[in-house]
């Protein structure tokens, strides 16, 4: 159960791999040990993640998952809550790709489209129906501010945001009344592996302020947070921009 502090007696990390997540059960573990757990699939870098959680007081266990096979959303799932209740889970698994590449290949734009958005929803299914049986728990769902508005230079990345947006925002109004909440999270530019290389846009964040951002917004029970939270505006102004202005914006 989350404590009367706000901080949960167990994580779940699905993408458990990434920057935002390793940063999450970082800043969860520096207010009390917990049970952390990492799924994804089994490569070195989810050995020495649950490595360093375990140096850093987490009760660590490694579940198997993997977004491109969806058959495997539920035995992770189940595996999760067969340690125990799961009250925060954090999905933040996903992929940029390339949109030259993704413009021209329908196979590479379908892939896309079940990692970022297809798996995500029956993970996002199967977590709401196990926290409805248990009472309670959070949700936490990278979304992106890309899922705003498509823009040419990254529109099938940015309309797989826009569906993820879409889901669990519906999910959160499904749940009212059942004790389990949902948390959109929409980052802008994160300066982690995904996005090592790309040039760094405007208002650009950390891990370590997402996770910041997660910690706050399960805390204070909220159903969006922005990061970093001047994206709101920009973005807000960015959806109201005449479509003919706003195709010829330099992104």
């Amino acid at each position: 159960m989350i404590d009367a502090l706000g901080s949960p007696g167990s994580l779940l990390l699905v993408g458990g791999t990434s920057d935002i997540a390793v940063a999450t059960a970082r800043r969860y573990l520096a207010e009390r040990p917990l049970r952390v757990v990492v799924a994804a699939r089994d490569t070195p870098r989810r050995s020495a993640v649950a490595d360093e959680l375990r140096a850093a007081g987490g009760d660590v266990e490694v579940v198997d998952f993997d977004a491109e096979d969806p058959s495997s959303a539920e035995r992770m799932v189940a595996a999760a809550a067969a340690g125990g209740d799961i009250d925060v889970a954090v999905i933040a698994f996903g992929q940029l790709g390339d949109q030259d590449q993704l413009a021209s290949d329908p196979a590479a734009a379908a892939a896309l489209g079940q990692v970022n958005y297809v798996a995500p929803v029956v993970v996002g299914t199967l977590l709401a129906n196990r926290m409805r049986e248990q009472g309670h728990g959070v949700i936490v769902a990278l979304s992106s501010v890309a899922g705003e508005r498509a823009r040419r230079s990254n529109y099938v990345y940015g309309s797989t945001k826009a569906g993820l947006d879409a889901y669990f925002s519906g999910l959160a109004d499904s749940l009212v009344g059942t004790g389990v909440s949902v948390l959109v999270v929409r980052p802008g530019f994160v300066r982690s592996k995904m996005t090592e290389g790309l040039p760094e846009a405007p208002l650009s964040t950390t891990p370590e302020a997402v996770a910041e951002a997660i910690v706050s917004g399960v805390r204070k029970g909220r159903h969006t947070v922005w990061v970093p939270g001047a994206m709101r505006w920009v973005m807000s102004g960015l959806r109201h921009t005449p479509r003919a202005i706003f195709r010829r914006l330099p992104f």
